[in-house]
């Protein structure tokens, strides 16, 4: 892919709800949408929690926002950030977004950002952030599993029934079934797994990530309920099996 055909993409950081251990590999996550060419941190930086995402701005070349606190109780972080992703938005120069945060009130952005037909990915504590928020980006990534991934040594291979430990739940077993089953499936019962992997992607904002695998692959053949088979043309296929 040429410099000129990279997706310009804004990534937007609440830095009063979110961590700045998890920059990196944020980043890393959102070079699969494109280059990202923007990178704000907003909030009031003469705190002294928020102290270490000055020392990191330079690093990774965000551009600090400083929101003082005006009025007690009232959060200009919020505010400012909505209005710069809708300016960013109506200038048309944005391709997809990355919203580091794990508060609610930006549900109706990332909602106003996709109906216009934009990727959004959200970032944050899958423990703090409500349902919501989740459920309207197009992917929603928990950075404390982030976190947790870049620092592991290189694992081997999950066998079955791993999928317990990395907290697959009977629910996203059913909607990875479910996927299967609106996919084109051959004679044996086989869909692709790309296909497979697209239409659960397009149901929720799952991402393999946030249960400990490293690829969707990698979370079907730790699954006892599924069958993978790689075939000639090197291609993932997947069959469910009860």
């Amino acid at each position: 892919m040429s410099d000129s055909d990279l997706k310009n993409i804004a990534l937007l950081i609440d830095a009063d709800n979110t961590t700045p251990k998890g920059i990196d590999p944020v980043l890393t996550v959102m070079a699969e949408l494109g280059q990202v060419n923007i990178k704000r941190a907003y909030g009031n930086f003469a705190k002294n929690n928020l102290s270490k995402w000055g020392e990191i701005t330079h690093k990774y070349g965000i551009q600090p926002q400083q929101q003082f606190d005006l009025t007690a109780g009232k959060n200009a972080t919020d505010m400012a950030m909505t209005i710069d992703a809708i300016d960013l938005l109506y200038q048309g120069k944005v391709d997809g977004f990355g919203i580091m945060s794990s508060d609610s009130d930006f549900t109706p952005l990332v909602t106003r950002l996709r109906q216009d037909g934009l990727v959004v990915y959200g970032f944050g504590s899958t423990s703090k952030t409500p349902a919501a928020f989740k459920s309207a980006c197009t992917r929603f990534i928990d950075i404390d599993a982030l976190i947790k991934g870049a620092s592991d040594e290189p694992e081997t291979p999950k066998p079955k029934g791993a999928s317990a430990k990395a907290g697959v739940d009977d629910e996203l077993v059913e909607l990875l079934g479910t996927a299967w089953k609106a996919a084109k499936r051959d004679d044996n019962g086989f869909a692709s797994l790309s296909e497979v992997g697209n239409i659960a992607g397009n149901r929720s904002s799952f991402d393999v990530r946030n249960f400990g695998f490293k690829s969707l692959s990698e979370m079907f053949q730790s699954l006892d309920q599924f069958q993978v088979e790689r075939r000639d043309n090197n291609a993932l296929y997947v069959k469910r099996l009860r």
